[in-house]
């Protein structure tokens, strides 16, 4: 028998992933036209659909197809906020295949404008400026 303490059950995952279009472009898609997402990701992303209220608005559910760990799966979500400042979407999974191992899923995909640009290819990244201010 495995014992785990309830502090072993939540979590949060993060990740930054650097994109080719601007911020706002990319906010704007997930926000207003999810169902196109799956032109530019096929092998990903399979569809979207609304099932209630308008592309774009908190309250609304939204149901994604997609491909996963070689399965297709289905979610079936609320957009719980928005927020065009931040760039940032917050989906809450309320069906699907997520719930079948996740008590609650929520999931929020934040777009940062370019903090820097270089002057040249041969500037390393301010990784050292970073670790600055985290001291």
């Amino acid at each position: 028998m495995t014992s785990s303490s309830s502090s072993d059950l939540f979590g949060t995952l993060e990740t930054n992933v650097e994109i080719k279009a601007e911020a706002q472009k990319f906010h704007h898609i997930f926000k207003h036209t999810p169902h196109h997402v799956s032109n530019v990701s096929q092998n990903i992303i399979h569809g979207c659909e609304l099932h209630e209220g308008e592309w774009g608005t908190e309250g609304s559910t939204i149901s994604w197809t997609y491909f996963h760990d070689g399965e297709k799966k289905v979610a079936k979500q609320i957009i719980e906020a928005i927020d065009d400042e931040k760039n940032s979407i917050t989906f809450k999974v309320i069906e699907g295949d997520l719930l079948e191992h996740f008590k609650s899923f929520k999931a929020t995909l934040k777009v940062t404008p370019k903090e820097y640009e270089k002057l040249h290819d041969e500037i390393i990244d301010p990784h050292t400026l970073l670790q600055l201010a985290i001291d």
